[in-house]
């Protein structure tokens, strides 16, 4: 689970409660080294450890875009994006690193070309005033095994979100 004692204010029981059912993620930034950052996803809380490292805390449900990319003196040596639905305290999760304790994961791609591909994939779901967090989990597990495979995904409509926007609200 997180750690309090980095929260600022662990000495208050409440808020080591609170930050229990938080997923935590470490994000880390050296210009053309190292660059770790969120795509999308609604942040509760950030702490910035210094001018290189920062720290965001996300709420059970939310859904975020974590992308990974590192090079050294020879070029890149990781692309990666991950989309995550935060768990809640006590659920199942899987394990993703710089994310604690993990979440579900509905889509991991690597390869700097299928990045490319699923971060284009995210900008058209923009252009329809559709934010990428709010899209069906089922759409982000058919990108992930469409581009696997090397094949091209559907396209998300207005009319898929309705849809589904309709089956939350109808489902227990």
């Amino acid at each position: 689970m997180t750690d309090t004692t980095a929260l600022g204010s662990a000495g208050s029981s409440r808020g080591a409660l609170q930050s229990d059912s938080l997923t935590r993620v470490e994000l880390t930034w050296i210009a053309k080294k190292t660059e770790f950052w969120i795509r999308f996803g609604s942040v509760d809380r950030e702490e910035i450890l210094d001018r290189h490292r920062r720290v965001l805390w996300f709420r059970p449900g939310a859904v975020f875009a974590f992308v990974r990319w590192a090079s050294n003196d020879f070029g890149t040596i990781i692309s990666r994006l991950d989309i995550v639905h935060t768990i809640d305290s006590g659920q199942t999760y899987q394990t993703l690193p710089f994310v604690r304790p993990g979440g579900n994961i509905l889509l991991t791609v690597q390869g700097w070309g299928s990045v490319e591909r699923v971060l284009a994939i995210m900008d058209a779901i923009e252009r329809l005033g559709i934010d990428p967090e709010a899209v069906s989990p089922e759409h982000w597990r058919h990108v992930h095994h469409r581009v696997t495979a090397g094949q091209e995904p559907r396209a998300y409509t207005l009319d898929l979100h309705c849809a589904y926007l309709l089956r939350r609200r109808v489902q227990p």
